[in-house]
């Protein structure tokens, strides 16, 4: 709930509303994930263990997919920060008309973005570890909600990964992806 009242005050409406949703889902989840905890030791024998599971599913799905949602729009940011300081250096040494372009005519189009992409993300760590973190754990609820079938072994690995990429940010709290709040 700390989580959820911390993000109504960020100041930017988008991270605002996804932050916000996806902390009420988490707590949702974590109610569902209590009552299959007490059924599973067996303080209650009547619940229906598929629903709440579903439920559970259901909710840090949501919780997920609003958190991934939040990380795009943060990239597009990003992603605009570097266009617009690109635009600036090659206006500044405009006498260079070979200079490199990011747009140059013979890049192809994907190529473009995946670089412009990356350079972003190379900018801001805390922002490519909360997505890759996000990426990798929406694995397991999609295949338990039956939306995108995966293999085990994929969904422990993606397991791992997002447990390495969380380890990261406790072990270096400046790598956390910061809300800005007013």
């Amino acid at each position: 709930m700390q989580a959820t009242q911390q993000s109504i005050h960020a100041t930017d409406l988008v991270p605002r509303l996804c932050l916000t949703l996806a902390n009420l889902n988490r707590v949702v989840y974590f109610v569902c994930d209590t009552v299959l905890w007490v059924r599973s030791v067996g303080l209650a024998s009547g619940i229906n263990k598929e629903k709440w599971r579903m439920w559970a599913a259901r909710h840090y799905y949501y919780s997920l997919l609003l958190s991934l949602v939040r990380d795009l729009y943060e990239i597009s940011l990003q992603m605009e920060q570097v266009t617009q300081d690109r635009a600036k250096r090659e206006k500044l040494t405009s006498q260079d008309p070979l200079g490199y372009s990011v747009a140059d005519e013979e890049t192809e189009w994907l190529q473009s973005f995946l670089l412009l992409l990356f350079r972003s993300l190379r900018k801001h760590p805390p922002l490519l570890l909360d997505t890759v973190k996000n990426l990798c754990d929406i694995l397991n609820p999609l295949d338990q909600l039956g939306i995108y079938k995966s293999n085990p072994g994929i969904i422990g690995l993606g397991g791992l990964v997002s447990s390495i990429a969380g380890i990261i940010t406790v072990a270096w709290p400046h790598l956390k992806l910061k809300t800005h709040t007013s």
